[in-house]
């Protein structure tokens, strides 16, 4: 079986255990992002994550939680697979012989070029993602003006297709993707690697246990959040922005307006959600990913 083949399959299976793990919590976070701002002496939508949790399930049951997750389950496997073997491709050009280790630096400069490749596939399944997990909320904003009512995943794609300019419309939010899946997947990597060269003593990790894996995997995936939260509360408000009566004109102008309306707070809205799922979710990848990589010799 192939390097690439091996990777494929390693990153599908890594990829499933992150979503199942984290889709609840990434619900949370979107609809915390993407609440209107209230108007003068009312209360926010939502007043924190687990206010956001009781009305979800009090509003939509417990499948609530897990709106909008038949966009990224349905292309989990491209999108980890992508991510998996594009960083593998890259170890093998900068690998000096076969068989070393890696450095951290090297791990950083694969998983910068893995996020470029990723960036465009998780920009248009992040924008369908988002428009199903942020519908509720935007529906109910008296500010937010008419909203279009999504049947599921393909109904947003439709929808987008036909009126909000074609395949370009799928790729909204593009350069914010990208802004956060380059440099996020640069830290996790190398954090990663470093983390599991710490736990090892040295650069041979083949013998990590399990317990070793998970907490290299949720600090890194700690990581990528933390580095790089701002650009995503940016990414999930143009992909929920109204088509035909724009609130922003470009990501500098939302990352503007956002901070004041609302400061520099309103650049991590939904962030312990988002930290609370990083940690579980991204270990669940990881470890996967190692098992069945290992699996496959």
């Amino acid at each position: 079986m192939g390097d690439v083949a091996k990777d494929l399959t390693a990153g599908t299976v890594g990829g499933a255990s992150q979503l199942i793990c984290g889709h609840p919590f990434d619900t949370i976070k979107v609809k915390l992002q993407s609440q209107p701002v209230p108007l003068p002496g009312q209360p926010p939508k939502f007043s924190g994550a687990m206010d956001a949790v009781k009305q979800t399930i009090a509003a939509e049951g417990p499948r609530g939680l897990y709106k909008g997750m038949g966009a990224p389950l349905a292309t989990v496997a491209a999108f980890n697979a992508v991510l998996f073997s594009v960083r593998g491709q890259l170890e093998g050009q900068l690998r000096s012989q076969p068989g070393v280790p890696l450095t951290v630096n090297q791990q950083v400069v694969c998983g910068a070029g893995a996020g470029i490749a990723v960036s465009f596939l998780a920009c248009p399944t992040e924008l369908i993602k988002c428009r199903l997990q942020a519908q509720s909320a935007l529906g109910q904003s008296s500010s937010a003006g008419v909203t279009v009512k999504y049947g599921g995943p393909m109904d947003v794609a439709r929808h987008v297709l036909k009126s909000e300019g074609g395949t370009r419309g799928l790729f909204k939010g593009l350069v914010p993707t990208l802004a956060r899946e380059v440099p996020g997947n640069a830290a996790m990597f190398g954090v990663y690697e470093l983390l599991k060269q710490q736990f090892a003593g040295g650069t041979d990790t083949s013998n990590l246990g399990r317990g070793s894996l998970i907490v290299a995997g949720g600090l890194a995936g700690a990581t990528f959040w933390f580095s790089v939260y701002p650009t995503d509360v940016v990414k999930s408000v143009i992909q929920v922005d109204d088509y035909k009566n724009p609130k922003y004109s470009s990501s500098i102008d939302a990352f503007r307006k956002i901070l004041a309306a609302e400061g520099v707070k309103g650049l991590y809205k939904g962030f312990g959600p988002a930290m609370a799922r990083s940690i579980p979710a991204n270990g669940a990848c990881f470890l996967a990913y190692e098992i069945t990589r290992s699996s496959l010799g």
